[in-house]
């Protein structure tokens, strides 16, 4: 394990060296030909990550990973942290050593770290957009493949939250579930017998997609309520209604245009699978000079 990574949570730890080592598999194959027959062996070079745009960085450990599974070798050098607001022609590290090394691992490097940086980036958007209400804004499952614990590393950095990693950590009852199970109350009742069946406690949370549903979960006694694609009306009225009995979480349709008027309803979360399904990635280049 690489001695900057080990600051991290470890279930972090070990999707970073994943991925990094898959990545790396994947772009370099049996070699990156062009650089080996370019470039002298000897050859040692320092570059530079430069931002060419404004946003909030993200990743830093990650490419720095990328670098050290390359060549150990190669020193690197953030001169930022995550998290932290950038700008255009800002360089956000250093890396020096053998050129070929630097060569190599810079696309996948660069790949991770304009992802990562365009989620928080586009998170923090979000949050900006919100600010002054009690609504907090949440991610959702629509993640890369193999890359969701990056991608909701990538949301805290930009400031919002996490809502489940996965299917788990806590029940989501959503409409399909309701559908098959032959309604909201018998899919809660199903829920409540297989969670005895297991240790700890998990959150409940239901989906609904009316207010006849909403007073049918309210009954029922769950943790939480995602308002599932209503109306700014609907919600504003569903707020009401649940009168602060158990939080509400709005969800389907939210857009930067958007996203203040919900949270002006009231509402306690607002999730949001754009965050890391549509982030535009940030533009970050590495200079060699």
């Amino acid at each position: 394990m690489h001695t900057y990574l080990k600051e991290l949570p470890a279930d972090l730890q070990k999707t970073i060296e994943g991925a990094v080592t898959r990545s790396l598999a994947e772009d370099v194959g049996r070699g990156d030909v062009t650089t080996l027959w370019t470039i002298p062996a000897q050859a040692r070079v320092e570059a530079h990550l430069l931002s060419k745009a404004e946003g909030i960085v993200a990743g830093l450990a990650v490419a720095q990973a990328v670098f050290a599974a390359i060549d150990p070798q190669p020193a690197f050098e953030a001169t930022v942290q995550d998290g932290e607001p950038i700008h255009r022609g800002q360089v956000l590290g250093r890396v020096r050593g053998r050129a070929r090394s630097i060569l190599t691992a810079e696309r996948t490097a660069l790949n991770f770290l304009q992802r990562m940086s365009g989620i928080a980036t586009l998170t923090r958007r979000y949050v900006e957009a919100v600010g002054g209400t009690k609504a907090i804004i949440l991610d959702t499952r629509k993640t890369a493949p193999g890359l969701r614990l990056l991608d909701k590393w990538a949301v805290r950095l930009g400031g919002g939250q996490n809502h489940r990693m996965g299917l788990y950590d806590m029940v989501l009852v959503k409409d399909n579930h309701i559908a098959v199970a032959g309604g909201i109350a018998e899919a809660v009742r199903r829920v409540r017998m297989g969670r005895r069946e297991r240790e700890g406690e998990l959150e409940i949370e239901v989906e609904v997609k009316s207010l006849e549903e909403l007073q049918e979960a309210l009954e029922l006694g769950v943790d939480r309520i995602m308002l599932d694609n209503m109306s700014l009306q609907q919600v504003r009225e569903a707020v009401r209604i649940a009168a602060g009995k158990v939080p509400l979480e709005a969800s389907g349709g939210v857009s930067l245009e958007t996203v203040r008027q919900i949270a002006d309803t009231g509402v306690d979360y607002i999730s949001v699978g754009a965050l890391t399904h549509s982030a535009r990635a940030l533009d970050i280049s590495l200079e060699i000079g």
